[in-house]
């Protein structure tokens, strides 16, 4: 049982019930992220101690098996206090040895198993090892250095803790570090720190899935129309295209091996054509597509539809 469980609701920090449904839980989520995101609100420290509350709740509500733990500790848990003042969590299991009380002794054996906890009975409450608790943080990238492998330094409770991020990382992506949590007491081994990536948008691409890149692209009428070869930009420089004729707007052509590089293969970039139509016509130019609109007058692309 974490301490933290009971001393917050996390169903409040996200302003949902405590029978909110996954989808519910992720729709909290992602609109409490994007208020308090650091981004955001820089150099806010308020938004961001409520940023990381927000994140270490999904943390565990977004986890059906950590749900179920932290729903029955917030239920069964509860505090006890030492003649000294000290508080620290007590189970029934660990005042009987492992296992709860036999032979329906219920309250009164549980009033004992206090007693015998604080010397005030014949046992003595011998401290078990106890692991420490997992931690969470937070780490921004720029579109590009989620990219490349790259070593980044944050601030942990005080410590500089180094995270080596994974070439092609996506945004929402958590980095797992044995060992860097919360230590252990009693001789128990230290918890985990988890951190959480935060990718930046780019201005002309789009992550698609985990290795593919989306970019849109706008061919004039007459290259849709005629056909053409044109220029598309890539992470690494230029590539050339060819736009068959007769192409329609939305079209989706794929160029290989210019997507992301990630340790499992490098994906494709899917450019999407979007055909522009001019604002504005010269006057040769409007006679020419008056012409050819007469030309073309037969045809209905709207027939399908039962209108013209």
């Amino acid at each position: 049982m974490r301490k933290e469980w009971l001393e917050k609701d996390y169903y409040a920090t996200l302003g949902v019930s405590k029978t909110a449904s996954s989808k519910e839980i992720k729709k909290a989520f992602r609109k409490l992220a994007r208020e308090f995101h650091p981004d955001n609100n820089p150099d806010d420290a308020v938004a961001e101690a409520r940023f990381k509350e927000i994140n270490e709740a999904y943390d565990t509500l977004s986890d059906t098996d950590e749900r179920k733990e932290y729903d029955h500790a917030r239920e069964m848990g509860y505090f006890v206090g030492d003649p000294g003042g000290h508080q620290q969590y007590v189970r029934v299991e660990d005042l009987f040895g492992g296992q709860a009380p036999a032979g329906g002794g219920g309250f009164q054996d549980l009033l004992g198993g206090l007693g015998d906890l604080f010397g005030q009975g014949q046992r003595q409450y011998q401290p078990r090892p106890a692991a420490g608790r997992n931690l969470q943080a937070d780490l921004s990238l720029t579109f590009h250095e989620a990219l490349a492998s790259t070593t980044k330094t944050i601030n942990v409770d005080g410590r500089r803790v180094k995270v080596k991020v994974p070439q092609g990382i996506s945004d929402g992506t958590k980095v797992r570090l044995a060992g860097k949590g919360e230590p252990g007491s009693n001789g128990g081994p230290p918890g985990d720190l988890f951190v959480r990536v935060h990718v930046a948008d780019h201005p002309v691409f789009e992550r698609s899935g985990k290795r593919d890149l989306k970019i849109e692209v706008p061919v004039t009428f007459s290259e849709a129309a005629l056909g053409a070869v044109i220029q598309v930009p890539t992470l690494d420089g230029v590539t050339k295209i060819r736009v068959p004729r007769g192409t329609q707007g939305g079209t989706v052509m794929k160029v290989s091996g210019k997507g992301v590089e990630t340790s499992k293969g490098t994906g494709d970039l899917l450019v999407t054509l979007r055909v522009t139509v001019p604002t504005e016509l010269s006057d040769g130019e409007r006679e020419l597509l008056e012409a050819f609109r007469d030309e073309r007058a037969p045809d209905n692309p709207r027939e399908h539809l039962g209108v013209t």
